[in-house]
Order: structure tokens, then sequence, then C-alpha cells
């Protein structure tokens, strides 16, 4: 994550940065362990899939990264870290739905990839995510996962999470 983790997320972050602002935010709220690990690896599926700012595609053909990266931390962590990453992207469909002033927050880039993610949830879709275990970290983490590109932020390097990840691990 260290040395892939340096394409950049938008034009003001990261890859690296958003995950470690994103943990950051996890930790001023006090969230558990398992909600901070979430936080930390939710967008390791665009990593995996080396999606960045400088592929023209980037927001326009949606790869799943949420699933890719929520299949790939499964053998090493349980369910309650990795289906809020599952869901991170369902969450922002979700918010949409719900909060018209959440929409109106959003990026521009957000609201592009919004499009090919599905768009806006319909009441069908909002019932049934309602009731998958763990939605409610999902929304929380969705809205770090947005306050999570502040350019030049001081925030804590990646060694500081190490323990917090490993008293998650199965």
């Amino acid at each position: 994550m260290e040395k892939r983790g340096q394409s950049f997320y938008d034009e003001a972050v990261t890859q690296l940065e958003h995950a470690l602002q994103c943990a950051a935010l996890a930790q001023q709220n006090d969230a558990s362990s398992t909600l901070t690990t979430g936080a930390l690896l939710h967008d390791i599926g665009h990593i995996i899939l080396d999606e960045h700012n400088t592929d023209k595609a980037f927001l326009d053909i949606d790869l799943n990264h949420e699933e890719i990266g929520a299949q790939y931390l499964e053998p090493f962590f349980p369910e309650v870290v990795t289906t809020p990453i599952r869901l991170h992207v369902p969450a922002k469909r979700y918010l949409c739905a719900t909060d018209a002033s959440y929409y109106d927050g959003l990026s521009d880039a957000s609201k592009r990839s919004l499009k090919v993610q599905g768009g806006i949830m319909s009441d069908e879709e909002r019932a049934a995510f309602e009731q998958i275990p763990h939605y409610r970290d999902a929304l929380t983490l969705r809205r770090w996962d947005d306050l999570a590109k502040v350019k030049e932020l001081e925030i804590a390097e990646l060694e500081t999470y190490r323990d917090i990840v490993q008293r998650c691990l199965i």
C-alpha cells in the first residue's frame, strides 16, 4: 500500500493519503478497530486494479473496486471489516436517495462516478440495502470517504495503524 498507494486518487490526494485520512477520521470519531481497519483499506481495490486519475476511463468505467477489495481481504478479515468495504459504493447511492444535501455536497468526480455505479438507489434497492448486516457502518465509512480528500493534510503514517489492523486479522 505504501508503494502502490502513491498514485493519485483525484487532483488533491494520493490513494495512500486518502486511506490514511479515512482511518484518521475513524479514529477521531472513536470508531472500533474493525471500522478503522475498513476505513484504512476501503479503496484497496483501486490499488489492486491500478485505477487512478491518470487513467482516462477511471471515472467512466466501473470495475467494482469495492467488490475486488472486499474479496481480496476476506481470507484475512471478518465480515465486520469487509462488508462496509463492499458496501461503501452502494452507500453513496443510498445516501443520495435519502439525503438531498448529501448529493449536493459530492464533488463533480463523485457525481460522475455515481452514474456508472448505478445512480441513485430506488425504494426497493434502499429497502434491500437496509437488510444487509453492517450497512450502517458502510454509511459511516462512506461519509468519511467523502471527507478524506484534503490536500496537504498532516496525518499519521501507515505504521500507526499496524496494531489496529493486526487485532482484526482472522
